[in-house]
């Protein structure tokens, strides 16, 4: 080898080590950033200079990033179904349900009972109606609540709709700027990285898988196939809703002109905060105002009256004062906000003895010991009644049986969801850590790679000197 042809591969030494060192410095530098892939120095040899480095190679495994977008949206989906389910348990008095209507009705059969056994005692009888008031006011407030997060899941709808758009325009820009660094032969490697962290984001709201064509060009598609991005955003609609009441629907959510569809179950099957957003506005919440309505109408129909041979309410009314249906077998949408106590029973508490709230007195003899309608309100306490099998509950049961398969069914969901949250949450962690783990920055590997750089460079350093000292030589026998 001549004193030329060393000093070629010296230099390109140095040039290698100098740029394997500043990629190796990169990677340790963002060791930390989740939306980074590590880089590789790649080398190819050439005849006259030897080893020379030509590219900058950025780590990705396609498999393993499907699967981890996947994870997320299914595990950001989960999540928003037990958040929405948590605040359903807490308007109901926490893990013991406290606040829930059949805790007050339970309450109100025991005072009955108790009042039953002396049916002529002012005082008994004004706890029942106090009782009776807590039961309207348990399902007046139960039903504003869910009418409330169905609000505040329809707000959130749109506000992560405004958040979906942003990210598709963030994503447009980096997916430009990929295809032009691509065509013009720079290193895309860092707009690459941030079109990743961008769909990461994106799959967090809607589930999503992608698509690569030529040019280091992605589309974007949701996870029923619907394009999300392909050269530009597609179009996302929706229409928020000022405020919701029993029975109101809100307005669908639009992706390119096809309709997002609710995710389904308590292990929902929505990807995607939106999905399981729109799972609790449209049939979660609704669900339990069914319920509700339901629990309200036999309440009202338990205490109702006779008035020449016709059941009216008694007891239990409307705010309005306007008749309801209360015998049949269909769900009264918002009865349980319209539900209240008759006043007329709050200022004379004996006319629930005497049967004349609103009826025809049962109490002829006006007999201070008269429990007959007591007992009879008692007895239809144990009675089946027939409720709406659109409630998802028994058909045949009890009230008190019926609101507490509310409460049961409920607690039943939320229970099931945090369950599977568990293991949405810990299925993204597995995903995630193996995705790191072959396309993230391993410090250890990074330092070892730093040591073989500085061999290198030592390397290259005393061939440089052999070389000084036989150029010196060589010039001081000529």
């Amino acid at each position: 080898m001549s004193l030329a042809s060393t000093l070629n591969t010296t230099k390109s030494i140095f040039n290698n080590t100098s740029a394997q060192s500043a990629v190796v410095s990169t990677n340790i530098q963002n060791a930390s950033n989740t939306d980074y892939n590590k880089r590789s120095a790649n080398t190819t040899v050439n005849i006259y200079s030897g080893a020379m480095m030509v590219t900058t190679e950025r780590a990705q495994n396609s498999a393993l990033l499907k699967q981890t977008l996947n994870a997320i949206s299914s595990n950001s989906a989960q999540q928003q179904l037990v958040g929405g389910m948590e605040s359903v348990s807490a308007l109901l008095g926490g893990d013991s349900y406290s606040l829930a209507p059949s805790t007050y009705l339970a309450t109100l059969r025991d005072k009955l009972k108790t009042y039953a056994e002396t049916p002529g005692d002012i005082t008994l009888a004004q706890t029942v109606v106090s009782a009776a008031q807590d039961v309207a006011t348990s399902l007046n407030n139960t039903a504003d609540g869910i009418q409330q997060l169905r609000g505040e899941a329809d707000a959130e709808i749109a506000t992560q709709v405004t958040k979906l758009n942003k990210l598709l325009s963030d994503f447009e820009t980096a997916n430009n700027e990929v295809i032009k660094k691509t065509a013009m032969g720079e290193d895309p490697n860092n707009a690459i990285d941030k079109r990743e962290g961008l769909i990461k984001q994106i799959s967090e709201i809607i589930g999503v898988s992608t698509y690569t064509r030529e040019g280091n060009d992605i589309a974007l598609y949701t996870s029923d196939g619907t394009t999300l991005f392909e050269t530009v955003p597609r179009k996302i609609s929706f229409t928020p809703t000022a405020a919701f009441a029993a029975g109101s629907t809100g307005s669908s959510l639009y992706i390119d002109g096809v309709k997002v569809e609710a995710g389904q179950g308590a292990s929902t099957t929505a990807k995607g905060s939106l999905q399981a957003l729109l799972q609790l506005r449209d049939d979660v919440l609704p669900t339990m105002q069914d319920q509700l309505d339901e629990v309200a109408r036999g309440v009202i129909a338990l205490f109702a009256e006779d008035s020449g041979g016709t059941a009216v309410a008694g007891l239990f009314t409307t705010k309005t004062g306007a008749a309801v249906a209360f015998d049949t077998t269909d769900i009264i949408p918002g009865l349980a906000s319209q539900i209240t106590v008759a006043s007329s029973v709050v200022s004379s508490p004996f006319k629930l003895r005497d049967g004349n709230i609103a009826g025809t007195s049962t109490n002829t003899g006006n007999a201070s010991g008269y429990s007959d309608l007591l007992r009879g309100y008692l007895s239809a306490f144990d009675t089946p009644m027939t409720f709406d099998g659109d409630t998802k509950l028994g058909t045949n049961v009890t009230l008190l049986n019926f609101s507490t398969e509310a409460v049961g069914w409920t607690e039943d969901f939320r229970s099931n969801a945090s369950t599977a949250g568990e293991s949405t949450s810990a299925l993204m962690t597995r995903a995630s850590e193996a995705y790191s783990n072959n396309t993230g920055v391993n410090l250890d590997e990074e330092l070892i790679l730093l040591l073989d750089i500085e061999q290198s460079y030592k390397a290259a350093s005393k061939l440089l000197s052999t070389i000084d000292e036989m150029l010196k030589a060589l010039m001081a026998a000529t």
